[in-house]
């Protein structure tokens, strides 16, 4: 930088000035240092950088399964705020698994990034407690709000549930069923409590034995299916956690001979790209991932742009259900 700097006949601060955009420096002379550095190759240490500032300007998401094309999105609404920012983001897939999930915090810990979204499947409150006193930390979900465990960003998860089996009762369908993920694992619990509620509220009693939980997966969704429609009294709907399960249920019924939605109406949840794609198209809930992303980011980056101390929030971001041809 030194060097940049005597070449360019300006300060080593105006150099850093214009290697970071925080300071406003003049087009002439930003386009002189610009012209050395490419001239000589210089590249910044990020290292030396983060050392100085004590920051790395590198933030972590830790989401449970990349395949699942809603979180990428949120990746990408993430992006969209830390980028402009000076961050980059190091993404971690867990599996929903509890030994992978405090791994990666406790490699992001080691990395000393800036802060951390996570998606949390099976991490105790202890577990996050002990890392938000190391870095920021913002929730993707994962529980009911505690001011503690720092910003808690959320879609109204139990609300859409509810959209939707309303939807499916008004249609006039007897028989909903719900296919969920395992108990206590991401939004499953909450979604299950919508999809009671609205039963509740049409005075339906919950069968126990049309409720099946598995994985957040088209797999799980098929395997859930496929117990569902061996019933002799096989439900006439089926609502689903999320949309992976939703085309795994249409998998099933395909291969049943099964007309949908005339014999079964299907509803998913998350409005991933896919689910208009389909044939038929899925009617289901939608969840704006890049717009969750977007508040994931706003959240951190205000924690990490707090003087002192700052208190947690609760964002909850509403959720509308689209019809279409599956239900």
């Amino acid at each position: 930088m030194t060097e940049v700097a005597a070449r360019a006949g300006v300060s080593v601060t105006t150099v850093s000035h214009v290697l970071s955009g925080r300071r406003p420096v003049s087009d002439k002379t930003k386009a002189r240092v610009l012209g050395v550095i490419e001239e000589l190759g210089y590249q910044p240490n990020a290292l030396a950088q983060g050392l100085r500032t004590r920051r790395t300007m590198t933030v972590g998401l830790i989401v449970p399964d990349l395949t699942n094309p809603f979180y990428p999105m949120m990746l990408r609404g993430l992006d969209d705020v830390m980028v402009p920012a000076g961050y980059r983001t190091l993404v971690c897939n867990t599996d929903g698994t509890r030994e992978q999930e405090t791994a990666f915090l406790r490699d992001m810990a080691t990395r000393r990034v800036d802060g951390v979204v996570i998606a949390p499947f099976q991490l105790t409150r202890k577990d996050l407690l002990k890392h938000r006193k190391i870095m920021p930390v913002v929730r993707l979900g994962g529980g009911p709000f505690d001011a503690d465990l720092g910003d808690l960003v959320r879609s109204d998860d139990e609300g859409g549930m509810a959209q939707a089996v309303r939807y499916l009762c008004d249609l006039g369908r007897r028989r909903v069923a719900y296919i969920g993920g395992t108990r206590h694992t991401g939004p499953s619990d909450v979604r299950e409590a919508g999809f009671r509620r609205a039963l509740a509220e049409a005075g339906r009693v919950v069968d126990e034995d049309l409720v099946v939980r598995g994985g957040f997966t088209r797999d799980a969704g098929r395997d859930a299916a496929e117990v569902l429609l061996d019933r002799e009294d096989r439900p006439d709907a089926i609502a689903c956690a999320n949309d992976l399960i939703a085309i795994g249920v249409l998998d099933a019924a395909r291969k049943r001979g099964l007309r949908v939605p005339a014999e079964l109406a299907v509803t998913g949840y998350d409005d991933i790209d896919a689910a208009s794609l389909i044939t038929p198209a899925l009617t289901t809930v939608v969840n704006p991932a890049r717009e969750v992303g977007r508040s994931c980011g706003e959240a951190l980056l205000r924690q990490l742009n707090a003087e002192g101390a700052d208190p947690s929030r609760q964002l909850v971001i509403a959720n509308s259900l689209v019809r279409r041809e599956s239900a």
